[in-house]
């Protein structure tokens, strides 16, 4: 008994179904949308769901978009406990990385190999949520892990919410325990990364445009006020006293 795999491109137009097997589904490229028994939530890279046998779901594509699908036989024993209810979930670096090879390797890969390469996404995922159980509330938070995510996706938005499911936790227990660590926000930490990235691009040459592009600001205005905040002058000074 198999699981089928596939890379595939959501339309912009919504749907709604559900189906009498699991399904594994990871954001690879662009942003979709999905709504799990009430619960919405964009998955994009590096984000997935979990989507149990029988269960209703609504979803649809942002744009450009690509997904890596897995389809798991209700039967195969060993993903039992891994669908045991609809979940989203945030993968770790390591294994964002492992998706972005695999999701590349499908696109000239014949069917068994697909196929070969969802069974490795699918062990991978079961491993890194297994784990949970074993995650103690008094254990220390891994902020490398929360590093490494963060240095991925400096680009683009990042939420309290997917940095608290890399630790498994909730978003309040995180925030709190974060703040205990390193005794500001996490918005705050984000932030001062972004402004770090900045920085060394900004050394380099990049244009200020381009800076604010690369690490994650909505547009060049809101760039400058942060910067300045955090540095003392513009990124425009900045980039040519550096």
């Amino acid at each position: 008994m198999q699981t089928d795999t596939s890379l595939i491109s959501l339309p912009e137009t919504a749907n709604q179904h559900d189906h009498r097997y699991h399904q594994l589904v990871f954001g690879f490229e662009g942003n979709t949308e999905f709504d799990i028994q009430g619960q919405g939530r964009k998955v994009s890279l590096g984000q997935g769901c979990l989507v149990p046998s029988t269960t209703g779901h609504a979803f649809c594509g942002v744009g450009n978009n690509r997904i890596v699908v897995i389809n798991v036989p209700e039967a195969l024993a060993e993903t039992q406990q891994l669908f045991d209810k609809a979940s989203y979930f945030t993968l770790d670096s390591q294994r964002t990385i492992l998706l972005q090879a695999v999701a590349q390797e499908m696109q000239q890969a014949h069917a068994m190999l697909q196929n070969v390469c969802g069974q490795m996404l699918l062990c991978a995922t079961h491993n890194l949520l297994s784990n949970r159980t074993h995650i103690r509330a008094t254990q220390a938070l891994n902020l490398d892990i929360i590093d490494q995510h963060i240095a991925l996706n400096l680009h683009r938005k990042i939420s309290v919410e997917e940095l608290a499911a890399l630790v498994f936790l909730s978003s309040s227990h995180f925030h709190h325990r974060f703040k205990q660590l390193t005794h500001v926000t996490p918005l705050h930490y984000i932030t001062t990364k972004r402004i770090e990235r900045a920085q060394a691009l900004l050394k380099e040459g990049m244009p200020v445009a381009n800076a604010a592009a690369a690490t994650g600001f909505p547009n060049q205005s809101a760039f400058t006020h942060t910067f300045k905040q955090h540095v003392g002058i513009t990124p425009a000074r900045y980039r040519l006293s550096a």
